[in-house]
């Protein structure tokens, strides 16, 4: 799972400042109890970091038929939802809606072009696979 933390201007012309920017991975055993250790990271990490809000990659329609890992991200989806609601407000925001709504061109050719990026971020380098991540926040300010 892909972790951006970031602060926005006030003024929303400005580049957003990147705080910092990591990969949690679910722990290894049962998955119930690895569910639940994610739980009581998401929400101590929120309240630790004063968050203000959170945005959640909403779920995509599968394509076909339906696989484990679209049912198992999807847990973890709803664990990550659960456990930032305990402590901030969530929204969740698909690639379709920012590819709709931010700009004037689809989400995948933003996160290509690192002229965009160079532009939109300051602080703490931005990991090229953490640019999803990141455009959730942008396209929420």
């Amino acid at each position: 799972m892909t972790v951006v933390l970031a602060e926005l201007p006030t003024d929303t012309s400005s580049p957003v400042s990147i705080i910092s920017d990591s990969n949690w991975v679910l722990q290894k055993g049962d998955r119930g109890p690895a569910l639940a250790v994610l739980h009581q990271r998401c929400a101590d990490f929120f309240r630790q970091n004063a968050v203000d809000s959170v945005v959640v990659k909403a779920s995509a329609v599968p394509q076909g038929s339906v696989k484990l890992a679209v049912l198992e991200s999807a847990e973890v989806r709803g664990v990550i939802i659960a456990a930032a609601s305990s402590a901030t407000k969530v929204s969740c925001l698909s690639k379709a809606v920012i590819s709709r709504t931010y700009g004037n061109r689809k989400v995948d050719e933003y996160l290509k072009d690192d002229g965009f990026w160079g532009e939109q971020t300051i602080g703490e380098k931005l990991k090229k696979s953490s640019r999803e991540a990141a455009m959730l926040i942008l396209a929420t300010r």
